[in-house]
């Protein structure tokens, strides 16, 4: 591959990236409220649950890794949970019930009101997280959506969204990826004080 020919390409990837994360400021005020409702919950004996497909389960994991798990300091685990980690349930009930069942029969059994439930959808339309949602919803549950600037089917369930102003997915995920870095400093940071030791 010829650096001089894919160059130019390679630079508008990285200017588009940037602009997604200068763009991210703007939702800073609901990355707080939802900061403030996951630390709401915590501090209630709540639990978060995080949930979606392909890259948005992957962020579904991360972040629940870094609640549950550390991210910038030594300190007692948060009940942080990602519905898509459970090989044998998610198959399960996507055998015996459809795939569109996989987070909400998850959900049912394990939510209860108070929780939080964090839906990631580029689209905001993958069915089984919006239908996760409204369970959510409907079983006074907190629901966070995550996606982009377009209004999807998510939109009705949410009580909080973070939305990423660009039709490109993969930058779509990567603002995803800053705000939930954003999302769980700013809980622990709440939680356990500003301590930078381990950055």
């Amino acid at each position: 591959m010829d650096l001089d020919e894919y160059a130019p390409w390679l630079e508008s990837q990285v200017d588009e990236s940037v602009a997604v994360h200068e763009a991210v400021r703007d939702q800073l005020p609901v990355v707080l409220e939802v900061a403030a409702t996951v630390v709401e919950a915590f501090r209630a004996d709540r639990r978060v649950f995080f949930f979606g497909n392909g890259g948005s389960a992957a962020d579904a994991q991360h972040w629940a890794a870094e609640l549950s798990g550390r991210f910038y300091q030594d300190r007692p685990p948060l009940p942080a949970v990602a519905l898509t980690t459970n090989a044998s349930a998610v198959t399960a009930i996507a055998n015996d019930d459809g795939y569109d069942e996989v987070f909400v029969r998850q959900l049912a059994g394990q939510a209860e009101g108070g929780d939080v439930a964090v839906g990631v959808s580029t689209s905001g339309n993958s069915t089984n997280v919006v239908r996760a949602l409204r369970y959510g919803q409907e079983n006074a549950l907190v629901t966070v959506g995550v996606t982009s600037e377009g209004k999807g089917g998510m939109d009705p369930f949410c009580e909080h969204r973070i939305d990423i102003p660009s039709p490109d997915v993969a930058r779509i995920q990567e603002g995803h990826l800053l705000c939930g870095h954003l999302l769980c400093a700013a809980v622990e940071r709440e939680l356990f004080g500003d301590d930078n030791s381990t950055r």
